[in-house]
């Protein structure tokens, strides 16, 4: 579990239901975290994480129920169309990382 909150700039943050046995598996929030509206994000276990910057300069404040294991980290693909997540940016305009460029689709990630 991870509880974030941005302690300057602004994010689009996305959580994605990734518990096969859920009835809400595959659906994903979305919720704008920033210095100003000072929310908060708790990310249980079982849910993959993603965030794009929305302001020049982020500052991020993680709080893990775990230490970090880079043998258990994966990832989902986050332009993938069949999330349909609106990131609040125009494509054209994203800058992403080779991690989540190479990242695999929808279906072909790692079940939780």
């Amino acid at each position: 579990s991870k509880l974030i909150r941005v302690a300057y700039g602004s994010v689009r943050d996305v959580v994605v239901d990734l518990r096969k046995d859920e009835p809400t598996y595959s659906q994903h929030y979305a919720i704008d975290l920033s210095s100003e509206n000072n929310k908060i994000l708790l990310i249980p276990r079982g849910f993959a994480h993603g965030f794009i910057c929305k302001s020049e300069t982020v500052i991020f404040s993680y709080k893990c129920d775990s230490y970090y294991s880079k043998s258990h980290e994966t990832g989902i693909n986050p332009l993938d169309r069949n999330l349909g997540i609106d990131w609040s940016v125009d494509k054209k305009d994203m800058i992403l990382s080779e991690k989540d460029r190479n990242a695999p689709l929808w279906g072909e990630h790692k079940p939780y």
